[in-house]
């Protein structure tokens, strides 16, 4: 199992969505973020006056994914979150050792 942490665009979340949906993926997180990478943020201009915006909103979606649907998954979140311009986000990819349902103790791929 692993787990896929995909930082995007907040006006990409629908087709991120609904790609790792239509991969296979039954289950996400998703997590409203702020932050910046190379891009540094941008100024902009309020009644006059120029504020630095360094901290620039993201959503953070997380799934946990059985290894036969790991690289359909991460297709599918490329494909839906580029645009091609600066800030498109970042995928992330962690080897998860255990995955436990609380409600029946179900064990491993079956509980996810």
């Amino acid at each position: 199992m692993h787990k896929i942490e995909a930082i995007v665009q907040p006006s990409r979340l629908d087709a991120v969505k609904q790609a790792l949906l239509d991969a296979g993926v039954e289950g996400m997180t998703i997590l409203e973020a702020r932050g910046h990478g190379r891009q540094k943020g941008h100024t902009e201009f309020y009644r006059g006056r120029e504020y630095s915006v360094d901290l620039l909103p993201k959503i953070k979606i997380e799934t946990i994914v059985t290894d036969e649907i790991l690289e359909k998954a991460v297709n599918a979140v490329l494909l839906a979150a580029r645009t091609g311009k600066i800030g498109d986000g970042k995928i992330f990819i962690s080897k998860v050792e255990e995955a436990i349902r609380i409600r029946n103790d179900d064990r491993g791929p079956a509980a996810i």
